[in-house]
């Protein structure tokens, strides 16, 4: 696993032990960033600059993606110790402290932001339904600007994380599926 793009371009991320942790595949992250660049929807400022918010972190593989191809701040979300103890070392190990910060608790029950995020990666357990809590939690707390583009990772046959989204594009690729939309 490594970082696709941008100037940390190569970088191989750390991944902890056993099976708690499903990073984004290299070629789903591949895939969705090229879909943010070049859809009619997106394109360069929609990564450029970003305020980012990365729940469900795992490795951080996603935000920092964003990071690397000049999104201006991630902030990481995760509670497991051994994702934790990885998302860590890979912020450490892309230099990536100044423009980061690790959340260590959940997104279901997130602290009040400072700053709302206008780009948002959730890539949760499959088959739990936690998209829309942690949505309609990071809403409360002031997490997600209006008009923010939100990513979700969910099993491919998961149904659409919320209902009622305007659902800009989705994509199946091997056991996941990925679903964008623009938050109302």
């Amino acid at each position: 696993m490594r970082i696709i793009a941008g100037i940390r371009r190569g970088r191989t991320l750390t991944a902890p032990d056993g099976k708690a942790t499903r990073p984004t595949a290299d070629r789903v992250r591949q895939a969705l960033f090229d879909m943010l660049l070049h859809a009619p929807w997106g394109g360069r400022d929609c990564v450029e600059g970003a305020h980012v918010l990365d729940g469900f972190a795992g490795t951080g593989a996603l935000g920092l993606e964003a990071l690397s191809r000049g999104a201006a701040f991630c902030t990481f979300f995760e509670v497991d110790r051994p994702a934790l103890a990885a998302l860590r070392t890979n912020v450490r190990d892309c230099q990536m402290q100044d423009v980061s910060r690790i959340q260590a608790s959940t997104v279901l029950k997130p602290p009040r932001a400072t700053t709302p995020c206008n780009l948002v990666f959730l890539d949760p357990p499959y088959g739990q339904s936690l998209p829309a809590q942690a949505l309609t939690a990071l809403t409360s707390a002031g997490w997600i600007a209006p008009g923010a583009l939100i990513v979700t990772e969910t099993g491919r046959d998961e149904p659409m994380p919320v209902e009622g989204a305007e659902i800009l594009a989705e994509r199946a690729h091997g056991a996941a599926r990925l679903w964008v939309w623009r938050q109302g």
